[in-house]
């Protein structure tokens, strides 16, 4: 699920197209690592059997397949702008629809569970869309969302790993609209729309090389080659240097996290 940059790029279009043969293997490394968190904090806040779910950006359908399996929900409505993940669910709970968040004419009724996870941040209406997705929430149902949150090592500022990811967030915010700025902003978000118990935590799951997360950013890294050069100024020998050191036993980073914030519509 993506939006507009100010130049007009999507996610999916402009980078990480769907149909890549590398893409489907990329989103389910990030998911192997933040699944269980997610699914771990979903599992405590759904109210009980018989919810109603909606996964906004359901991707590969990782998220959507623990809900039908464990959360004994009613129905789960997966809405994403390309759907062609959850072509091989077949559960009659699931309910696929293929738009945009944005598009004001979606009437998908009201919801006990609303999960948008590593979506807004590719969204510059991400604030209206909070207050949507709020609306779309039944009295005693659960918003919660899920944002990347980087927190960079103070002391280093040139090293090839750091100037490398650096133009990776740059690349992206020009190229596809991405802004994380205002992600640790999300519980106020909440509290704002009048949702309570509004809470919130900031995972890093570790970066090891060879591990699924390493994995994840070296594929996002190498696909990006082209932006990191033109958009983020970096030449391609210190990318090259970047992506040896995350497959290198000396990788030592705590890598970008996410913060998940969640609230109650009373």
């Amino acid at each position: 699920m993506t939006g507009p940059s100010a130049s007009g790029g999507h996610y999916g279009e402009a980078l990480f197209e769907p149909e890549h043969p590398q893409e489907s293997e990329r989103i389910d490394a990030a998911a192997l690592v933040y699944d269980p968190v997610t699914t771990g904090r979903l599992r405590a806040l759904i109210p009980g059997p018989g919810a109603r779910c909606l996964e906004v950006g359901a991707g590969t359908g990782t998220v959507v397949r623990w809900l039908l399996d464990e959360a004994e929900v009613t129905e789960v409505v997966a809405l994403d702008r390309d759907t062609g993940g959850l072509d091989a669910l077949t559960d009659p709970r699931l309910r696929v629809v293929t738009a945009d968040l944005r598009d004001e004419s979606l009437d998908l009724g009201g919801f006990d569970l609303v999960h948008a996870r590593f979506v807004l941040m590719h969204l510059p209406e991400r604030r209206q869309l909070v207050s949507r997705l709020g609306r779309w929430l039944n009295p005693g149902g659960w918003l919660v969302l899920g944002d990347a949150v980087e927190v960079p090592n103070p002391l280093d500022t040139s090293s090839a790993y750091r100037r490398t990811m650096d133009a990776m967030w740059r690349a992206l915010r020009s190229t596809i609209g991405t802004d994380t700025s205002d992600v640790p902003a999300y519980p106020h978000f909440l509290r704002d729309e009048g949702l309570r118990n509004v809470a919130g935590e900031l995972v890093c799951p570790p970066l090891v090389a060879g591990g699924p997360l390493a994995r994840f950013w070296s594929e996002t890294l190498d696909r990006m080659r082209p932006a990191l050069e033109e958009i983020g100024r970096v030449d391609s020998a210190v990318v090259e240097e970047a992506l040896a050191y995350l497959a290198s036993p000396r990788l030592a980073e705590l890598g970008p996290g996410m913060l998940m914030a969640w609230g109650r519509r009373p």
